[in-house]
């Protein structure tokens, strides 16, 4: 929406500020038209005042007409661009399923079902402007012929005559300005509407809340609507069969949205939002990356020392990027790091992750793209970088979850089991026919996390 309101609400509520001074030309010499023509002849004073609100009235439905076809035309064009723009998001993804001919036929089919649309825009805009134009002539015309019969009868003199088709033909040119403006200043409008929408979009309105630090001795993260129970200083993991059942999870008890998730006894909601965040970070496996240095991209508006950032990334395993990178930590990265590859990516958001030191993190699938070898060497190195801290981690991994001191089973959005990785193993056959079907699906041949962009 705010890419359409760039492209295309800006530049018409540019295009239609533009008519604001041939408008109030338009009226000024409408009147001072209509003055002249009136100490000439009263009659003719009339037909010009009365006659260009006419040509107005004319082209009106006309018009009307036009903006209706214009608007289904640019919510089809929205649409349709939403869904170009998730086919380049997700192009690489597309390629490696073979999914790209479905995609790439489905945007076209689209496209040609938008054709005939457009065509009815480009066809009624013809008509408005041919109608303008020929309304404008015709005007000129009964003017004129209404002055000659005058001339003819005596009532003004030949060069009255002359004076009044010089008014006229002076008018057409802010008349077809006026008619302009007509056009322009409706879908001026209905862009203007659009933006102080988007403008006016604020977080609902509530109480301030004073809380800004964490609890003081080590406490529970404690989830009611799941039954999860984060335990401070360890490292947990939360395994479910359904990706939107343990992202829901977290999410509450990363405090995104109202929950009851309380942490030391003290409901989330309780808590300053800006404070909260330093406090406890939700770190996603797909989190937007911005184009920079590297050690900008990881560290942020925080000045972090190198030493800090370089344990961060030996602790996600990715030294290797910034050693590959021209610069080291000052290499750049693309716009969401798309000159590496994707478990290249993926590490470098652990990393940024690690590095912010929250009290409380909660990773989802912090290993989803890496291959067997990297992610067995970055599941230890988080055990250990993480060790004394409170810790979160949603995966199906095996190498991940024998990391973990405790493993939660979810079942239908609720905790069903409790224990280490061996222990449901032993005596949760949902829990290991789940896991075990991740196992096989890692020992299956899968292209070097290098190769996987």
């Amino acid at each position: 929406e705010l890419t359409h309101l760039q492209a295309g609400d800006i530049g018409r509520i540019a295009q239609t500020l533009t008519v604001t001074g041939p408008g109030v030309g338009a009226a000024a010499a409408y009147a001072v038209t209509a003055v002249l023509l009136l100490g000439i002849s009263p009659l003719l004073a009339l037909v010009v005042l009365l006659g260009v609100p006419a040509l107005a009235l004319t082209v009106g439905p006309l018009l009307g007409r036009l903006h209706g076809a214009e608007g289904r035309y640019r919510e089809e064009q929205g649409q349709l661009t939403a869904l170009a723009g998730d086919l380049v998001a997700g192009l690489s993804v597309l390629n490696g399923l073979g999914g790209k001919p479905v995609f790439a036929a489905r945007h076209h089919a689209r496209s040609q079902a938008l054709v005939p649309l457009g065509y009815r825009v480009a066809a009624l805009t013809s008509w408005v402007q041919a109608l303008t134009a020929c309304l404008l002539v015709l005007f000129l015309a009964v003017v004129t012929w209404i002055g000659a019969r005058m001339a003819a009868a005596g009532t003004i003199t030949v060069g009255e005559l002359v004076a009044v088709y010089g008014y006229v033909s002076a008018l057409l040119v802010p008349v077809s300005a006026f008619v302009e403006g007509a056009d322009d200043l409706p879908r001026g409008l209905v862009s203007a509407r659009r933006v102080t929408d988007i403008l006016a979009l604020a977080p609902a309105p509530g109480t301030a809340h004073p809380r800004l630090d964490p609890p003081k001795a080590p406490a529970d993260l404690y989830d009611p609507h799941s039954g999860l129970t984060v335990a401070p200083g360890r490292v947990t993991a939360l395994v479910g069969a359904r990706p939107e059942e343990t992202r829901a999870v977290a999410e509450r008890l990363a405090g995104h949205g109202a929950s009851g998730v309380t942490w030391g006894g003290t409901a989330l909601a309780a808590w300053d939002r800006d404070a909260l965040r330093r406090h406890l970070l939700l770190a996603d496996h797909d989190a937007y990356l911005f184009a920079g240095d590297l050690r900008t991209a990881l560290s942020g508006r925080t000045d972090r020392p190198d030493d800090a950032v370089r344990q961060a990334l030996a602790a996600a395993a990715a030294t290797d990027i910034a050693d590959g990178l021209p610069g080291g930590l000052d290499g750049h990265l693309d716009d969401q790091a798309r000159n590496v590859s994707g478990g290249q990516r993926q590490r470098l958001r652990l990393a940024r992750a690690l590095l912010a030191e929250p009290d409380v993190l909660l990773l989802v699938e912090p290993t989803s793209a890496l291959d067997a070898h990297t992610e067995a060497t970055v599941a230890a190195r988080l055990a250990a970088h993480r060790r004394g801290r409170t810790t979160l981690v949603v995966t199906t991994s095996p190498l991940v979850l024998a990391q973990a001191d405790e493993v939660a089973h979810l079942e239908d959005g609720k905790v069903r089991a409790t224990g280490t990785h061996g222990e449901l193993l032993a005596t949760r056959p949902a829990y290991a026919a789940l896991v075990l079907r991740g196992a096989a699906a890692e020992a299956a041949p899968r292209p070097l996390e290098g190769d996987a962009r």
